[in-house]
């Protein structure tokens, strides 16, 4: 009898042990993720699937580092430095182009719509796409939201002629706008419209005009994926997709409580500035009226072929385009995964 029962208690020791053991493994499988800008409003839902668990619910050990532009984050994740990272779909088809057969791909769309606009001031005479003619649109020569004017432009029916573009750094954009030697500004929605309020500009001067609603069919910002990592750790990969989605659903319930989680990783930030920030993020990039309907993270496939007819217009491709290259889908859940 006692040896049965000794039995019994070592078997379901081992039992225990062995499922301990399995969780250890399942929380090694470290998936450092390389975002495409600073510490800033949008970047509070990576913190949240840390803080909440949802990362950790996954078997992911996860840590999250600032970037300097999307050109920054893509070849960290081809080269292998990091296994996942955030990079705008434009950046990431010219890599692939100019870099054939670099292992890397995006995997969830985040912001459906780019954040790419115009920012100017109404009392410069700035309220429509046409009002750019005849004034000084301030452009830093290596802004995204530049390198997509020419699609803006001729969706809208601008003469470029009639807009005298004024080269401008990143520093001193807003500053330019802010002072009125620009009308208006190239830059990202959330990013140029708040720091021009925030150098004193009152808001209801400024107009917004977000490419996507103007014709522009481009993808924004993506989670992209090192494709060797990816055919290795196909479930790992799986996980971290939930567990970004399940950030964002927390971040829009609750954008305050977000950025009170994102100012332990950025001391520094204005909780209130950054949370009026994410809240732009969510309400113009990523719940848009296609997410409502068809959940986070797809792409539709005739939008995507028209992003890349839109492409050719401001890139010469070296190669030829291919959709499949630039975003793989089987690593979302056959569920789609709602947000809102």
């Amino acid at each position: 009898m006692k040896y049965l029962q000794m039995k019994q208690l070592l078997a379901s020791c081992a039992l225990v042990t062995a499922t301990f053991g399995a969780s250890l493994a399942q929380a090694e499988t470290n998936m450092p993720f390389a975002l495409d800008w600073k510490f800033e409003g949008p970047a509070a839902p990576y913190f949240l699937s840390i803080d909440n668990g949802h990362f950790a619910a996954e078997g992911l050990s996860v840590t999250i580092s600032e970037g300097a532009g999307s050109l920054d984050a893509i070849p960290k994740v081809a080269t292998g430095a990091y296994p996942v990272g955030f990079a705008d779909m434009a950046s990431l088809m010219k890599f692939i182009d100019q870099n054939p057969g670099a292992p890397v791909t995006a995997v969830m769309m985040v912001y459906d719509k780019p954040s790419f606009s115009i920012v100017g001031r109404k009392s410069l005479g700035i309220e429509k796409p046409s009002d750019l003619e005849g004034k000084i649109l301030g452009a830093p020569p290596p802004d995204g939201a530049w390198a997509q004017f020419p699609i803006f432009a001729a969706e809208n029916d601008i003469d470029v002629s009639k807009v005298t573009v004024e080269p401008v750094g990143f520093p001193t954009r807003e500053p330019m706008l802010a002072e009125g030697k620009v009308a208006s500004v190239t830059g990202f929605s959330f990013t140029s419209s708040l720091n021009t309020i925030r150098l004193g500009v009152p808001e209801d001067d400024i107009t917004v005009m977000l490419m996507a609603n103007h014709g522009l069919a481009l993808y924004g910002n993506a989670v992209i994926v090192n494709t060797d990592f990816a055919k290795d750790n196909p479930d790992a990969v799986k996980g971290f997709v939930r567990a970004v989605a399940a950030g964002w659903k927390d971040a829009i319930a609750d954008p305050a409580a977000a950025a009170k989680v994102l100012a332990a990783h950025n001391p520094a930030m204005d909780i209130d500035f950054e949370t009026r920030r994410l809240k732009m993020s969510i309400d113009d990039n990523v719940l848009t009226e296609y997410v409502k309907e068809h959940g986070m993270g797809g792409i539709d496939i005739d939008r995507m072929d028209k992003s890349i007819e839109q492409m050719k217009m401001v890139y010469e491709f070296t190669n030829t385009p291919d959709r499949d290259l630039y975003f793989d889908s089987s690593f979302l859940p056959e569920e789609p995964l709602g947000i809102d």
